[in-house]
C-alpha cells in the first residue's frame, strides 16, 4: 500500500447530526467508522465530546457507509427496528480481546439484551471476564453500532452507561426497543395510613 493510501485511511472526517433523541456525531476515515457519539441536547457539546477523542479531524463529506449509519441513527432514534451490525468499523486501536467482545456484542439484536457474563462465556472466558466485558462496554468507541445498551449487569439490571444521561440514556434506549430493564415493579403496592 502506498503512502496516499495509507494517509486517506488514516484521515479523520466527522459529522453532527440531529435526530429525534438529539444531535449525535459520527467519525470515519477510509477503513470505516471509528467514532459514534449518542445524543446530547446541542451540536457544541455533541462536536465538543467527540472532537476530545479525535486528534486532527475535519468536518467532511460522508462516505455511502456513513450516510447509511446517519440515516440508520435517525431511525432508531424515532423507534424503528435498525440493524448496525453490517456497517464497516476501524477498531484497530482497540485490544484484540475488546474486539473480540465488540463482535459478540453486535450479534445482540434489536430488542434482545445479554449480560456482561454470558457476553465473557461466549468468548469461552470465565466469570472473571465479565468485568473486561463491562471496560470494554464503557470504551466502546462507536456505541448504539456496537449496541452496549442492551448489555446488562447480571439479574437484568441495568449497569452503568457512560454515554451522555448516563443509566437513564440507556434505559431510553432500550425502551426505544420494547424491552423494559431493571428489577420487576412489585404486583401490589402498600398503601400508606
Amino acid at each position: 500500500m502506498d503512502r496516499t493510501q495509507t494517509m486517506g485511511q488514516t484521515e479523520q472526517h466527522y459529522l453532527i447530526f440531529d435526530t429525534a433523541g438529539g444531535f449525535c456525531g459520527i467519525a470515519w476515515n477510509g477503513v470505516g467508522i471509528t467514532r459514534f457519539r449518542l445524543p446530547a441536547r446541542s451540536a457544541e457539546a455533541t462536536e465538543r465530546n467527540l472532537l476530545r477523542r479525535l486528534r486532527g479531524a475535519q468536518p467532511g463529506t460522508p462516505t455511502p457507509d456513513v450516510l447509511e449509519a446517519v440515516a440508520a441513527a435517525r431511525r432508531y432514534f424515532e423507534g424503528e427496528a435498525v440493524d448496525f451490525s453490517h456497517l464497516a468499523l476501524d477498531l484497530e486501536a482497540q485490544d484484540e480481546f475488546f474486539r473480540q467482545i465488540y463482535a459478540a456484542a453486535r450479534r445482540v439484536g434489536w430488542g434482545e439484551t445479554t449480560t456482561y457474563g454470558a457476553l465473557a462465556k461466549q468468548l469461552g472466558a470465565g466469570p472473571e471476564a465479565a468485568r473486561d466485558v463491562g471496560q470494554a462496554m464503557a470504551k466502546n468507541p462507536v456505541p448504539l453500532i456496537i449496541p452496549c445498551h442492551r448489555v446488562l449487569a447480571a439479574g437484568g439490571k441495568v449497569g452503568g452507561f457512560s454515554a451522555p444521561g448516563g443509566a437513564a440514556a440507556k434505559v431510553r434506549m432500550l425502551e426505544l426497543e420494547g424491552v423494559r430493564a431493571g428489577p420487576p415493579k412489585p404486583a401490589q403496592q402498600s398503601f400508606d395510613l
